[in-house]
């Protein structure tokens, strides 16, 4: 199994990505960032290869995982409140784009936002 890598996330700039990385390395995780160094030398195509992955081994997923849930950003309203799933209730959702076409894939910005539940999977706008 060793040398088999999970993505854990992927994040839109390299810098974003660097407090998860700091985290997941202080309690003994190995991380490794793919796209990385593409990214620094070109930021403006971090949507068309689908931003910076940050990849732990296989064994590690599960505790990466926990800890990644502990301390993540999760979707807010437009009260600032964070979003609840109206299928689970669960308030465990984040931004969602489905990236469908060229022109989305290309511009994510000009696809509505949806928010999708990490706990049932639901998307909602």
């Amino acid at each position: 199994m060793a040398g088999k890598f999970y993505t854990l996330a992927s994040f839109e700039y390299p810098a974003d990505v660097q407090i998860v990385k700091s985290k997941l390395e202080s309690v003994g995780i190995s991380v490794f960032l793919r796209d990385e160094n593409t990214l620094n030398s070109d930021p403006i195509i971090s949507n068309a290869i689908g931003g910076v992955k940050l990849q732990v081994y296989s064994e590690d997923k599960d505790k990466a995982i926990s800890i990644y849930d502990e301390i993540r950003a999760y979707a807010l309203d437009e009260e600032g409140n964070v979003r609840v799933c109206p299928n689970c209730r669960a308030q465990r959702s984040e931004v969602f784009y489905k990236r469908q076409g060229l022109l989305h894939k290309l511009f994510p910005f000009l696809e509505k936002r949806k928010y999708k539940c990490l706990n049932c999977g639901m998307i909602t706008n």
